[in-house]
Order: C-alpha cells, then sequence, then structure tokens
C-alpha cells in the first residue's frame, strides 16, 4: 500500500510526467490531490501496470480526487528549452491549473524547480511510494498514450499506436526509411551511427 501524504498537515499536490524518453510527441505531466481519507489498494508507479488497469485507475482518479490536472509540452518547445526543463514547465503548468491551491507539492524524481513559493520535496521513485504521485504518473501516461495513439492515425508508418514514440527498433528503421515528422523532437539523436550509415 503506498503513503497518502509526505506531509499530512498540508494540502498536498503529487506530480509526475511521462514522454520524457521519447523521439517524438509531447512531455505531459499531471498534478493531483486527493481528500485526507482517500485510499486505494490498486495504486502504482503507471510502468508497473497493465494498460488495462491503468486505464481503470484513470477513471478512479478522475472520479475521486478532490483536483487534478493534466499538462502537455510540445515538442517544439522541448526542441527549444531541452527535456528536463520542459518537464518541469509541464509540471509547473499542471500545478498551475489546479483549481485548488496545493500548500505542499511532491514531485517525482530528483530535479524541479520551485513553484511560486509553495515549499516542495522531490522523491526518487516517488510513484511506487506515495499515492497522489502515482496517480500523477498514471494519468500523464494514459494521457499521452491517447494522444500518441491518435497521431498514430495520421501517421501509421512509425507504429506509435505500439510504441507510443520511444525509441523501437521499429520507431528508428521507420525513421530511416520516412525521415522525420513535426512530432518529431529535433533536438533528439533520432537515428543511431550505425543506422545513419546505411542510409
Amino acid at each position: 500500500m503506498l503513503k497518502a501524504f509526505f506531509k499530512e498537515s498540508a494540502l498536498e499536490c503529487g506530480t509526475d510526467e511521462a514522454g520524457r524518453g521519447c523521439l517524438c510527441g509531447p512531455v505531459v505531466a499531471a498534478a493531483v490531490i486527493f481528500q485526507p481519507e482517500f485510499s486505494h489498494p490498486l495504486f502504482n508507479d503507471s510502468k508497473q501496470l497493465s494498460e488495462r488497469k491503468r486505464n481503470e485507475l484513470r477513471l478512479v482518479i478522475e472520479k475521486e480526487a478532490l483536483v487534478y490536472s493534466v499538462s502537455f509540452v510540445s515538442p517544439q518547445k522541448i526542441d527549444e528549452i531541452n527535456i528536463l526543463q520542459a518537464s518541469i514547465l509541464a509540471m509547473h503548468q499542471a500545478i498551475a491549473d489546479l483549481k485548488v491551491s496545493p500548500k505542499f507539492i511532491i514531485v517525482d524524481g530528483n530535479k524541479f524547480k520551485p513553484y511560486l513559493q509553495i515549499p516542495h520535496q522531490t522523491i526518487v521513485k516517488g510513484d511506487s511510494k506515495f499515492q497522489s504521485i502515482a496517480a500523477a504518473s498514471i494519468l500523464a501516461k494514459t494521457y499521452r498514450d491517447e494522444y500518441m495513439e491518435a497521431l498514430h492515425l495520421e501517421f501509421p508508418q512509425y507504429d506509435w499506436y505500439k510504441n507510443k514514440g520511444y525509441p523501437t527498433l521499429f520507431h528508428r528503421k521507420a525513421l530511416q526509411q520516412f525521415g522525420s515528422t513535426i512530432h518529431h523532437r529535433m533536438s533528439f539523436r533520432l537515428l543511431p551511427d550505425q543506422l545513419k550509415l546505411e542510409i
């Protein structure tokens, strides 16, 4: 069972992102605040859950959270400011969009910039330790997957329905054959050297 809060006395928001390691598409972040009494036994890091279970839990989060928000940062912005800064920006945007302002923020990972004057705590593997971060992880992952599945209909040759923009061999071979799209992150190394030499 994950912990409900890092600081029980504060209105606490958990935040996480999805899509940092992808070659294309946005980086997506979510922020979630639960009521103090909320508990759910199935929450975990979204990467540890099946797609079906993530989608089921997304509905639970959207129904049971006090407030939640999801934010997208485009590939163009990622190229402009780098993926770490874009991930933090997405988390800041998600927190800003909450209809209730948190008094404390817990963040998955070890990198964050202060948001306004709200105190925060970074937590390595926080998505497997705290309920609100796990929920943010689930929302960020499911919203991003849904977005990439929609893009797949426009660009089916890259198999984004399956790989969600991650650097699979199929995705990289499609890049070699068809080139990049407006959704690819041009600041990323889209093709490793051994594939470049074959062109």
